[in-house]
This record gives C-alpha cells, structure tokens and sequence, in this order.
C-alpha cells in the first residue's frame, strides 16, 4: 500500500535556493495525535513551526514556491488519508504572488484506518519548501501512533478545521461558468461567479486536476456580486492537453475566510 498527499504545482518559477549552508533549524514538524471520531476515522494534525521572517507553502505555491509532498506509504493500519487545509494568505514579493503559511500551522489529517478499532502507526515524510530571501527544500520525517480509545477533541486541531474554506453553496457562489478558448501556448479561461465580499484582499486561485497544467496568477476583477477572472493555462511538457472544467478548483482567499468551488459549466 502507497499513500502519498501531492500538491499541484501552481507555478513554473522557483525562487533561488539556498547552497552550502545549514538551515535544518528554521522548521520543525511534529504530529498531533488527535482523536478518534464516531465514522471511525482518526482527525489528527501535521505542526509546522517555522522561524520568525520564514514561510511554507499552501498545496498551491503560487508564482514562486515550492509545492509540498506528504508521503505516508511506511505507516500501518492506514487506508486513506487527506489534508483538511486551514485558509492560508497571499505573499507579494517583487512582482510575485505566493500562496503561504508564516510562523506556524496545523494541517489537520483525517485518516481511515484499515482495521477498525486499532491504532494507527503513522509515519510521514514531508518534503516541503521553505523561503525567506531564499528557498531550501527540507525533508522532515515525523511519526505518532493514533490511538483508537483517544475521543477528546484537540483544540489546536479544531482551530484549523474551523479555518477551513466554505464550500460554494455555504459561502453562497451561484452561476460558477467557464469560458475557454486556444491560446499560442495552450488555453485562455475567463471564469465568472456571483459571491458577496469574503473580506479585505480577495485574490483567486484556479487549479486543475491535472497536475502538469500550470494555471497563472489570474487577474479577478469585481463588480456588485460578480466576480471574473482570466488566465492561461499550459502544460508544463508542452504537450496536448484537455481542460476538464468539472474538476476545476476555484478558490476566493481574503483576509478573513476562504471560499472553494468545485467545477463550473461552461458559458
């Protein structure tokens, strides 16, 4: 059994990084254990700790960045696993846009475990970016067993879970509609949606299912309740592509909440 957690990767630049230094301590990891729901899964949590000035990077980097892998093929009594992710927030550095997490983060994982009732041994390899003025991968080995008698909720768990992204139809998106048309270098995609204001600082971020389609930073606009935004999307090997539009991922970031919308149709 193999279970790996990759996130897309949302850009093709990756910021310098950094050589023949040592930088082992500007991050820690560790493994909140968690507890045991009435489903029979287990909601634990990754703790990233970071140095001051230091970010990582949400499963979208952004322009500049580097996306984070979660490899957790050596745990035992595990089935399934999945990052709940807690809103992250938009970095701006010379005319780059980065999607990151400063200082510290929980990422709560729900895991299904194969025999029901028994622990679960969970070992994770992480292999993540972290920058400053530069970028250095790490690679970050954490393990915890999640015992299937512990029911009391954690609190630091908890706070994430409740940072995580509304769903449309909570948050209230309607008419979620695509238009794409062939460009010189791939796809041109304009998507509109009618949502009242998240909060301060509304960015958007597209993803696609397919992990070797860049999708760039793209240029949203608002007017009343309708939000439209264009961009280009490309394969990364510059081969042929289809654009599936129902597994588009569509995220609305503010200062204050975030908003997912899962497809759209097309216009």
């Amino acid at each position: 059994m193999k279970t790996k957690i990759i996130a897309t990767l949302a850009g093709i630049f990756i910021a310098p990084v950094a050589q023949a230094q040592n930088y082992d301590d500007v991050i820690e990891a560790s493994l909140i254990t968690g507890w045991r729901q009435a489903d029979g899964s287990h909601m634990s949590g990754i703790r990233l700790e970071l140095k001051t000035g230091w970010h990582t990077y949400w499963r979208a980097p952004g322009d500049a960045g580097i996306p984070p892998s979660f490899d957790l093929s050596d745990s035992r009594n595990l089935k399934a696993a999945q990052i709940v992710w807690p809103r992250p927030e938009v970095y701006e550095q010379n005319g780059l846009r980065s999607i990151v997490y400063h200082d510290q983060v929980v990422l709560p994982l729900q895991v299904a475990p194969k025999t029901n009732g028994k622990d679960i041994q969970l070992n994770a390899r992480i292999e993540i970016g972290v920058c400053k003025d530069i970028c250095i991968p790490q690679t970050l080995n954490i393990s915890a067993i999640l015992p299937a008698d512990r029911t009391k909720r954690d609190g630091r768990i908890a706070a994430s879970l409740a940072d995580r992204a509304y769903s449309g139809k909570e948050a209230g998106a309607q008419n979620v509609r695509c238009r794409i048309s062939p460009s010189a270098d791939g796809i041109s995609l304009q998507a509109s949606l009618e949502l009242p204001r998240v909060g301060k600082g509304e960015a958007m971020i597209i993803e696609a299912a397919n992990p070797l389609l860049w999708i760039a930073q793209p240029k949203m606009t608002r007017s009343g309740n309708t939000l439209t935004a264009v961009t280009q999307i490309q394969h990364v090997e510059n081969a042929p592509f289809l654009l599936n539009r129902s597994s588009l991922r569509i995220t609305v970031l503010s200062d204050q909440r975030a908003v997912e919308i899962v497809g759209c149709k097309g216009s």
